[in-house]
């Protein structure tokens, strides 16, 4: 199975709860770090360095997307709280499916949060790779 990643992170999420986030995620959907081909975020976390280091110790080619680009995903959960703090109502849901090239239907995980032990949040989506 190909998977993509889409991912939204607190400024500032160290490497190891942004690695966490995904093994949880990966797991919930009987994934491995060996399915995935794709990941990406926003652009404003394309110099977020705890996402760009578990990019980079994967091997992981990672897009970053505008939000008006992600404005326009339809997601299941849209949220205001995350529009007001990047102009788009979703990140990690919208992020994997344009990664995955895919439609709503090939979401395999919606939105799995966590809260890391240094109290900054990541919430990782998985999206099917079709081709």
């Amino acid at each position: 199975m190909k998977v993509a990643l889409g991912i939204g992170c607190d400024r500032g999420t160290p490497t190891a709860t942004i690695a966490q986030g995904i093994a949880e995620a990966l797991a919930a959907c009987a994934a491995t770090l060996a399915d995935v081909h794709a990941v990406a975020s926003i652009d404003l976390k394309a110099d977020e360095p705890g996402l760009l280091q578990v990019v980079e110790e994967n091997g992981w080619r990672c897009s970053f997307y505008p939000a008006a680009a992600l404005a326009e995903v339809a997601v299941p959960h849209p949220s205001e709280t995350v529009r007001r703090h990047t102009g788009t109502p979703s990140v990690s849901e919208a992020a994997a499916l344009l990664a995955a090239n895919a439609e709503l239907s090939l979401l395999l995980i919606e939105k799995h949060k966590l809260r890391g032990p240094d109290g900054r949040h990541v919430t990782v989506s998985i999206a099917r790779i079709s081709q």
